[in-house]
């Protein structure tokens, strides 16, 4: 009887503690379940894309998600130095900023992902790093200030060089931004022998460019396209959005795809490493790529949707008007962005000494 008794007592025990370790199991279930619907509401997304594109595509992936996005707007440059400062606790989820060439050097920041949308874009611009995913173009245009401009020709990077426009000419810094970069690198495609960018031909025209500057080197990218469309520049060498944005909604400004040809950079969508909600940043990087938001933005902005048979607007330049630099090699120049940049700074510090 007391053996029976005794086997009775460890039976309950057992049991009890079956009970015990289930609940914890069951609180820990509980948990996992609910970080997963606190990541199902959240996102915080760094853009330097423009107000219109922002205005697009967030307000409807909320919509169509349930996702709650916080935006923070800052320059390119800003937010990449945000990011890497916060590479031991990252603060955001996605990077909407720059392009291959600009973080090539720095794809340890991001998480690796490459979204099932990625075979329905141009061949050209599919996410070959498994890093960056190109969603929109930005072609490097000149924007051109037409009551300021008159006679003076605009349609080359020859023309930069006229007297007429010494002080004139908008410009960012290509150490700093993306876009200011972009219009270097097309620069030295254009002026450099036999293509080739790196060559003394190239970098001579650059120095007689940046004395055409007069000192004036701009600290933000949207400084460029403003300051042309508000009448302070006549010329500005910038990306196509903005540009052509300004054209659409009546400013006195054209836009200008140089003679000597125009690079046509994948903007792209970025998933930062160590996210605290990388679900549902792996979501915004297949809606950016997905045919609604590829076909509303060729049909409704100022950008070029980069996935396959998307139509673009009327108003803006039809891509067989456009000659692009047919030796331009993105990956050789994103391996050699910091050398070029610093390059610059060298010819920008000799020129205007």
């Amino acid at each position: 009887m007391k053996g029976f008794k005794k086997a009775l007592a460890v039976v309950l025990a057992m049991s009890l503690l079956g009970s015990v370790l289930a609940g914890c199991g069951s609180n820990t279930a509980d948990k996992s379940k609910a970080a997963a619907t606190q990541e199902e509401k959240v996102l915080t997304v760094y853009t330097a894309r423009s107000e219109s594109l922002n205005n697009l595509v967030i307000p409807n992936f909320e919509k169509d998600t349930g996702i709650k996005v916080q935006v923070i707007v800052a320059g390119t440059g800003p937010l990449v130095k945000r990011v890497a400062s916060e590479k031991n606790n990252p603060q955001g989820d996605i990077l909407w900023a720059a392009d291959q060439t600009m973080l090539e050097s720095q794809k340890d920041l991001f998480m690796q992902y490459v979204s099932a949308e990625d075979a329905n874009m141009m061949d050209a611009f599919k996410n070959k790093t498994g890093y960056f995913s190109a969603a929109f173009a930005d072609p490097t245009v000149f924007i051109v200030n037409t009551n300021l401009a008159g006679n003076v020709k605009l349609e080359s990077f020859d023309d930069l060089l006229n007297p007429e426009l010494k002080g004139k000419i908008a410009f960012g810094d290509p150490a700093n931004s993306s876009s200011a970069f972009q219009s270097l690198m097309a620069m030295l495609y254009a002026k450099g022998k036999n293509g080739d960018p790196m060559s003394d031909e190239a970098w001579a025209f650059v120095d007689k460019f940046i004395a055409n500057l007069n000192g004036k080197i701009l600290n933000s990218s949207g400084g460029v396209h403003k300051g042309v469309a508000d009448g302070e520049y006549t010329v500005g060498l910038t990306w196509e959005d903005p540009a052509a944005n300004y054209v659409k909604n009546g400013a006195p400004v054209k836009v200008v795809f140089p003679t000597e040809g125009a690079i046509f950079p994948g903007e792209s969508v970025q998933i930062i490493k160590g996210c605290k909600h990388p679900e549902n940043a792996k979501k915004f990087v297949d809606y950016m790529l997905s045919q609604k938001v590829q076909e509303q933005a060729g049909k409704e902005l100022t950008v070029r949707p980069l996935r396959k048979n998307v139509e673009l607007a009327k108003y803006m330049t039809p891509m067989d008007s456009i000659k692009l630099f047919s030796n331009y090699d993105e990956g050789w120049v994103a391996n050699n962005k910091n050398a070029i940049s610093a390059k610059w700074t060298k010819h920008l510090e000799k020129t205007i000494k």
